[in-house]
């Protein structure tokens, strides 16, 4: 099922979380390899996901989540780019429960996943 590896997953977008709440806690998110967001290692693996996959009601609420996640961010990044540094910092708590909503739904699509396979 999916063919997602949800270990690496959870491993690669909590590493892009925390690189972008570091860079802004530290005002350099232009200078932040990862500022292109689109560019989701996670991403490529939804677009490549099977069509049963898809059609499960957890793996909809992990796009629409994703999508939201990264919405957010690229909010986020416009505001910051645009001066609005304050407006932007006070996004970043949706953005970390966002981030705990992917997490979470990782956890129930790995399980859901694990209990296929046995």
């Amino acid at each position: 099922m999916l063919g997602i590896d949800f270990d690496e997953a959870i491993r690669l977008h909590n590493g892009w979380r925390r690189q972008f709440m570091n860079a802004f806690a530290y005002g350099s998110y232009a200078d932040m390899p990862l500022s292109d967001h689109q560019g989701c290692m996670f991403g490529y693996a939804i677009a490549a996901a099977d069509d049963a996959s898809r059609a499960l009601p957890q793996f909809q609420a992990l796009i629409k989540t994703h999508t939201r996640f990264h919405a957010l961010a690229s909010e986020i990044q416009e505001l910051s780019s645009n001066g609005m540094a304050d407006a932007a910092d006070l996004m970043l708590p949706q953005l970390a429960d966002e981030s705990h909503r992917l997490a979470n739904l990782f956890d129930e699509l790995r399980a859901l996943q694990r209990e296929r396979r046995s």
